[in-house]
């Protein structure tokens, strides 16, 4: 099992650096809605599993509008409306108008429209009627929405791209280092009713390596030790957090792993657990801190 785990990330850790840090923001997003409807997939299947179908294909389609209302967010409302569409620069009034329907909180409207409309004028049992919208909500609240934050963290100023590289790369050597120290010298478990496996050791070692990876960016970043310290300390905590959730989803379900996608891994659920709380907290810490890259 370890080496197949070394061999998908010796595949996939270059491409997803290679885009992170040269392609833009657009491509950026793009690769963030196909991670997320693979994503969205694997917890459809966890819900069916349990039998709560959700509304697959509208939630699918909200999702992607939210990623989509995300990057939209990043530009420039009189480039767009001047250059693109061939229309007179946006006023005042307009820019508003422009700033709700593209706001993630519009989205979030559509989506309970739609899942209104399905909901009275489909044919399906009205058994199915909460499951169906649960499972569905709490698909594009707790995996598609807070996937979104991936563009607008690497579209922020200046160190944008390398940012979102930094909640990547906390995060993987969090779970490295966890694994490991987990397997040699685990003893004390973290979270047994969620994931026997984990242990304290583990999440100990975890930390660790997110910090690690703090000191060693804080050569080849434009931000402070202490905030990078801080950051890697938050997201490594929300990041195990998400780790854990992610587990009672599938203990919950019966399943051992989200899919079988990713060699070694799992599925991509299961790969990018940790990283969908870790993206939406260090795009906060940078926007509300503003540690010197805004």
């Amino acid at each position: 099992m370890t080496w197949k785990r070394v061999a998908t990330a010796l595949v996939l850790i270059p491409v997803v650096v290679g885009l992170v840090l040269f392609a833009s923001t657009a491509a950026v997003a793009v690769a963030t809605a196909v991670i997320t409807v693979l994503a969205l997939w694997e917890y459809f299947a966890l819900g069916e599993a349990i039998g709560h179908r959700a509304y697959r294909i509208w939630t699918v389609a909200c999702g992607l509008l939210l990623i989509f209302a995300q990057w939209r967010v990043l530009q420039p409302f009189a480039y767009v409306s001047v250059q693109v569409l061939g229309l007179r620069p946006y006023h005042g009034s307009d820019i508003n108008r422009i700033s709700v329907l593209y706001s993630p909180i519009s989205v979030f409207f559509l989506f309970v429209l739609g899942v209104t409309v399905f909901i009275l004028w489909t044919h399906r049992p009205l058994v199915e009627t909460l499951p169906g919208a649960g499972i569905s909500s709490s698909a594009l609240l707790l995996v598609a929405f807070p996937l979104s934050y991936a563009p607008r963290l690497h579209g922020l100023p200046n160190d944008g791209p390398k940012l979102l590289l930094f909640a990547l790369v906390i995060t993987w050597a969090g779970d490295t280092t966890a694994y490991f120290v987990g397997r040699a010298m685990g003893k004390h478990p973290l979270a047994p009713h969620i994931s026997p496996k984990k242990t304290w050791e583990g999440s100990i070692g975890s930390m660790v390596g997110s910090l690690l990876v703090a000191w060693a960016f804080s050569y080849w970043i434009r931000i402070p030790l202490g905030h990078l310290v801080a950051m890697a300390v938050i997201g490594n905590v929300v990041g195990q957090m998400g780790d854990l959730l992610e587990s009672a989803y599938k203990r919950s379900a019966g399943v051992k792993d989200s899919g079988a996608l990713l060699p070694g891994h799992g599925g991509v659920l299961d790969r990018i657990d940790a990283l969908i709380l870790c993206i939406p907290v260090i795009w906060y810490y940078v926007v509300l801190v503003n540690p010197g890259t805004m």
